[in-house]
């Protein structure tokens, strides 16, 4: 956990030092004076407040931070970067710059796509022009002067430039990837996917039943056996509950004019008596999760660039094909399937997929696909995400457990391989070990003597819990753990798995694969289900801005995944409609009840509904720095604040007069690096200048035979030939190279990911200003 104390000489400059650089020091990193009122067009900050950052001590003193460069990222916990930096003492005609190595803790807010370093490290120091007195009273000034605080960088910024390779992908045991019902059309068509057979419930004084487990305001009018399907504003109706289905023709039973006059039924009713269908969509029934492929007409190709691989383009499904004519393949879930034709029959191919498939360019406007290739960096990136934690500190005191409603007596089931069991007949999830009862509810454990409670907060979570298996629904459960636990609080991590996003054959995935039948019976004449959340029957998709899935067409369904339930409130001595919602990213149910898995909004992240959802009250979420320090990295007292775009711009001191540097300073674009030989060096077009004797000065590229012979002698990343004949070591050039693409596609990416597009999961692509973001086009999409 968070460490007590801190370096003396901890230079907290990695994402902190933020302030004022001397004029002096302008000109030198190509200073551009600014018009009048140019700052009002400027574009919005960065998530992170923009790179470079500046800061100036009360003494005078004046230290830039050029954006660092990351080295490795340990479990992402622990972060080496490396980074270029200016410093001017008050008076001094000329800055010095040289490089640092930094280590630090990390922490992450997936959210807003941040990284938050504590008690850093100054390792290395390459500063030639100062003295050991210098760069003594330099550590002391930054470690007194910078407030400890959030120190924040862009998570796409140390994405961009962060070796995959390491990233070894912790696959849950036992997912499966049995292949669902796919079923396709070329005309408009929708798919009811039900939980198992119908289950119908009556309504009060009136003569229809409806449907609790679909997804679809799905009704029966007993006298007439007729089952009527609501389609946008109009009704389709059919003799069997599997079809075929027609546009109802006449007038709907009367009972739909005497529904209830509540919330749960405003859709239905804004649907009574019904628009005319000028012809009825296709339907598909089945009776558990299916998939579907919607195609406007005829499957419509485009090659994909660079590869053998035809992308079909008038789907809103992840549809390619091998040429024209060749087997078909279909994302969903993250687990591709394959086909000779697209009626199936479809078989598992995730771990047989063609190379081309990791040649999709990343302009692609489906290149979100690639986060499903195995091997491909992609994919790594999505598993790191998946891979880290999201944690809160929760208050025994203040935190109370929600009510927990049982359908008559508890009941409780055995787990197969394990001695725990699980109570069936509630929404809770509910575990009980020999006479001791735990429940895990929105990344919170309680403990209870009884299926009833009393519950309190508890950090003991016996062992026997985490044995429970991936065939089992309460799975999820063992993914959220205790970190630490004092007499007062506990301290929580939610894997992402508790959401339904799973490491699978290398890759993200959603669900585990099982079919989980649901729990249902009667109680007083009325229905109860207890649905569990299924892998398929949402065209789940993974969206690359957010690392979650989010639910795709609404020819699935308009209330998210089968989920709508009716139920008997014990308390209140009623029956309600829509008591949960399933599904990836969710979605409302008919009274928009909340799923801890998943959370209620379509663009959810992974996990941040989970303790985000009981707000400020006795949960602290680990993350929480991230929206109360977001972009401003401010200081009060004497120091500074910032302003700084990595572009360059205004910064703005606090200091009082004659205490240096004050005044407003016009900054260049601080395309500034450390090489790792001890040298800054800049970007100057396609060259590189190294920074010596107070300016900068070209030096030579490596030829292709000396980067050829650096490979094979495996040449020492620290090599002082940088330093020698105005050329550059060729493990230096290269390792610059990297740094200055990784810096340009970091600040793409972290721009990118801020859109309405991108945080909304409508972005389909990597590069989505290159056709990201076209959705393509179903036969059955509604609006």
């Amino acid at each position: 956990m968070t460490r007590q104390s801190r370096p003396a000489h901890a230079l907290a400059i990695v994402a902190c030092v933020c302030a004022v650089i001397q004029p002096s020091i302008a000109p030198l990193l190509e200073a551009q004076a600014a018009a009048p009122g140019s700052a009002a067009a400027a574009p919005a900050p960065d998530v992170d407040g923009g790179w470079p950052r500046d800061y100036a001590t009360a003494s005078g003193a004046a230290i830039r931070m050029f954006q660092p460069q990351i080295g490795s990222w340990d479990g992402q916990r622990h972060m080496v970067a490396y980074g270029a930096v200016s410093y001017s003492a008050s008076g001094a005609a000329k800055p010095s710059l040289g490089t640092v190595k930094i280590e630090a803790e990390t922490s992450v807010a997936l959210g807003e796509r941040l990284v938050n370093f504590s008690h850093p490290k100054l390792t290395e120091t390459h500063f030639p022009d100062l003295s050991r007195d210098q760069l003594r009273e330099l550590a002391a000034t930054l470690t007194d002067d910078v407030q400890p605080g959030p120190m924040l960088i862009a998570l796409d910024r140390v994405l961009a430039r962060l070796d995959k390779s390491p990233i070894v992908p912790k696959n849950v045991e036992g997912v499966k990837a049995d292949p669902p019902a796919i079923f396709y059309s070329t005309a408009p068509a929708i798919l009811v996917n039900l939980d198992g057979d119908p289950i119908w419930s009556p309504i009060k004084d009136n003569d229809l039943t409806f449907a609790v487990n679909t997804n679809w305001d799905l009704f029966q009018h007993s006298p007439t056996r007729t089952f009527y399907l609501r389609y946008n504003h109009g009704w389709l109706s059919a003799a069997d509950v599997r079809g075929p289905w027609k546009a109802a023709a006449g007038k709907l039973p009367l009972g739909f004019a005497s529904l209830p006059a509540d919330e749960n039924w405003k859709d239905v009713k804004a649907a009574v008596p019904g628009q005319p269908l000028s012809s009825a969509p296709r339907v598909f029934v089945n009776m558990t999760p299916a998939e579907m492929i919607l195609t406007r007409g005829a499957p419509v190709y485009q090659p994909v660039a660079g590869t053998g691989l035809e992308w079909v383009s008038n789907t809103e499904s992840d549809v390619f094909r091998l040429g024209k004519t060749g087997a078909v393949y279909f994302l969903v879930s993250g687990r591709w399937f394959t086909s000779a034709r697209f009626e199936g029959p479809w078989t598992f191919a995730t771990p047989t997929l063609p190379e081309d498939f990791k040649k999709i360019p990343l302009s692609h406007p489906r290149s979100r696909v690639l986060a499903s290739v195995p091997g491909t960096d992609e994919a790594a990136e999505a598993v790191l995400l998946a891979q880290i934690p999201q944690t809160a500190r929760v208050d025994k005191k203040l935190v109370k457990a929600p009510e927990v409603q049982f359908q008559g007596e508890p009941q409780f089931e055995a787990i197969p391989q394990t001695t725990v069991a699980r109570a069936v007949n509630t929404d809770k999830d509910i575990i009980k070990v020999g006479d001791l009862y735990y429940m895990c509810f929105q990344g919170v454990w309680f403990m209870g003597r009884g299926p009833n409670g009393p519950w309190e907060v508890t950090g003991s979570v016996p062992h026997e819990i985490y044995e429970i298996p991936v065939s089992s629904p309460a799975y999820n459960v063992t993914n959220v753990t205790v970190v630490e636990e004092s007499s007062d609080a506990v301290v929580y991590a939610t894997a992402a798995a508790y959401t339904g996003l799973m490491i699978g054959w290398g890759c993200a995935v959603w669900g585990t694969g099982y079919y989980y039948p649901p729990y249902y019976g009667f109680y007083g004449g009325y229905p109860y289900y207890y649905p569990h959340y299924p892998t398929y029957g949402y065209h789940a998709s993974y969206n690359p801005w957010t690392g979650a899935y989010s639910r795709g067409i609404s020819a699935y369904g308009p209330y998210g995944g089968a989920g709508v339930g009716a139920r008997y409130n014990p308390r209140t001595g009623t029956y309600a409609r829509g008591a949960a919602a399933y599904g990836p990213g969710g979605s409302r149910a008919v009274a928009g009840a909340y799923n801890p898995r998943t959370g209620t909004s379509a663009a959810t992240r992974q996990g941040s509904n989970v303790y985000g959802s009981w707000g400020q009250t006795g949960v602290q979420r680990g993350d929480q720095w991230a929206s109360t320090s977001r972009v401003t990295n401010n200081r009060t007292g004497a120091t500074t604040r910032v302003t700084q775009g990595s572009g360059g711009g205004t910064a703005v001191t606090r200091n009082p007069a004659g205490a240096g540097g004050g005044g407003v300073a016009r900054t260049g674009s601080g395309d500034v690096y450390a090489g790792r030989d001890g040298n800054v060096y800049k970007k100057s077009g396609d060259s590189w200048q190294k920074f010596d004797n107070g300016g900068w000065n070209n030096v030579q590229q490596p030829t292709q035979a000396q980067r050829d012979q650096a490979q094979q002698r495996a040449t020492d990343a620290r090599s002082q030939s940088g330093s020698r004949g105005g050329s550059i070591d060729p493990s230096t050039a290269g390792q610059l190279n990297r740094d200055s693409a990784a810096r340009a596609e970091g600040a793409t990416r972290t721009r990118t990911a801020q859109t309405p597009a991108a945080r909304s999961g409508a972005s389909s692509s990597y590069r989505p200003s290159g056709g990201g973001m076209s959705r393509g086009g179903g036969g059955g999409r509604r609006r």
